[in-house]
């Protein structure tokens, strides 16, 4: 074998950096940083994507709605049927 397993290739022109798991913090800046910036994130894109999404579901609801009302019986058309 050439190395131990993990040292097995060389690979020529890639650097890799690596930091200890103990000096890695899970969370850094969640609260004071991360938060604030979905808020913000939120407020700048949702006034362009809720309007079509609304028109969309509006024009969902009022097809189906259409198609289930095209589906029954006008009594009135087979009254004088006999």
């Amino acid at each position: 074998m050439v190395g131990h397993f993990g040292e097995l290739a060389r690979i020529r022109h890639v650097i890799t950096y690596s930091l200890s798991p103990f000096e890695q913090r899970a969370f850094p800046n969640y609260f004071s940083k991360g938060i604030p910036n979905v808020w913000r994130r939120f407020r700048a894109s949702v006034f362009k994507v809720a309007p079509p999404m609304i028109a969309l579901y509006l024009t969902y609801t009022w097809g189906n709605s259409s198609h289930e009302a095209s589906k029954r019986k006008v009594h009135a058309d087979f009254e004088n049927d006999e």
